[in-house]
Parts: C-alpha cells; structure tokens; sequence
C-alpha cells in the first residue's frame, strides 16, 4: 500500500506532456469568448405573445430580446404578480463569475507553462466547483424570486421557481430555459481538462505497469 501511494504521488509530480501543454492554451480561448456569449437564456410564450418573450443571461448583463424591450415587458408582467424586477443590478453577487473565469484561464496558462500533473488535477477540481457552485447560486436566485412574491400583489399566484431548465407552465405562459452558448464553451473547456486528466492517467497506469513487469529472461541455447 505505501509502496503504490509513493508511485502515485510521483505520478502527480511528473510534468504535464508537452502536446498537452498546447492544448492548455487552446482551452483558453473557450473561456474568453464565453465572456460574449451568454450564459443562460428563458424564453415565455402565450396567445397574447405569439412570438414570445425572450431574456438573455451573461455573465456580467441581463439583455431581453428586440433591443430590450421584451426585458421591460417581462418585468412590467413580473410586476403584475408581485416579483422583483429583473436586472443585473439585483444579480450583483453573480458579479465574482467574470472574475473566477479570469482566474481559471491564468491558472490553466500557467499549468501549461510549468505545471505537473498536480496541478492539472487542482485545474480540474476547481473547474468543476466553479461550475457546480455557480449553477447553486442561479438556481436559488431564481428560487428566490419566484417564492418572494409581494402579497399585495394585483394578480395572486402561488410561490414557484422559474424554469431553469426544459419547459414548465406558469399561469398562461409556456415557459423554457436552456443553456446559452456561453456555458457551452465552459462546458467545452471542462471537457477539455477533463480528456487531459484522463489521459495523462492512462498514460501514468501504462507506465506504471510497465515499469513492474520483470524483465524477460535471456533465451538459453537456440529455438
């Protein structure tokens, strides 16, 4: 047991492989351009709106479709039952995401210019509690403001939470969330780092075997 825990923790010392390094860098570029795109988008549709309401969520905004002005429309709706207004304002502790993105694309550049396979595991934990910790906090968001409705509200509904992800009735709306294309480069970038751990492990487990199989012994007179 102590003798495989060593040869594990040498593994984790070994220097990422070289072709590997490049692709670090290629894996950044996913990264800044989820910065364009965004995130997550809510559609709405109903008789009175044929061609439906649409918001867009980015990392640092909240964009509704035509110019904005399905944004307002969805708001002065959301009014009418008592929930908050949707803006980026009162999204403001979403703020650390652009930041955490920055952190990542330096740390995956710097395990691509001097890092082992130590740090390449680090890159993939961090990556995945970035995504999981960031897709708590917009699903209790959304919680938040479909269960905190004003009880003076003109319309009563009762308390629910905003589609996140499919489709799901509210009142007379049909209502959709999907991912944006933004969180399909993170996802890509996830998968990235995720294929590069897998394979410096199987390349590692090869070498491992490898390295126990005795040596063949020397062949003694001829065939």
């Amino acid at each position: 047991m102590r003798d495989a825990l060593e040869k594990f923790y040498a593994f984790l010392e070994q220097p990422v492989f070289f072709r590997a390094r490049f692709v670090l860098v290629l894996l950044v570029v996913p990264i800044a351009l989820s910065f364009l795109q965004p995130l997550w988008r809510i559609e709405m549709r109903a008789p009175q709106y044929p061609n439906g309401l649409s918001v867009d969520i980015y990392s640092y905004t909240v964009e509704g479709g035509r110019d904005g002005a399905d944004l307002r429309e969805i708001n002065l709706l959301n009014h009418y039952i008592g929930m908050k207004k949707l803006d980026r304002a009162d999204l403001s502790d979403l703020d650390w995401i652009p930041f955490a993105l920055g952190v990542i694309a330096i740390l995956t550049l710097r395990v691509a210019a001097i890092g082992n396979v130590r740090s390449l595991v680090d890159l993939g934990v961090m990556t995945c509690y970035f995504g999981a910790f960031s897709m708590g906090r917009f699903v209790y968001k959304l919680y938040g403001y479909g269960h905190n409705l004003n009880p003076e509200a003109p319309v009563k509904v009762e308390p629910f939470t905003p589609v996140i992800l499919g489709t799901k009735p509210v009142g007379n709306f049909l209502t959709h969330g999907a991912p944006g294309n933004g969180t399909w480069l993170l996802v890509t970038f996830a998968a990235g780092v995720g294929a590069l751990l897998l394979w410096h492990l199987v390349a590692g487990r090869r070498r491992a075997v490898a390295e126990a199989r005795p040596a063949a012994s020397p062949r003694v007179g001829g065939a």
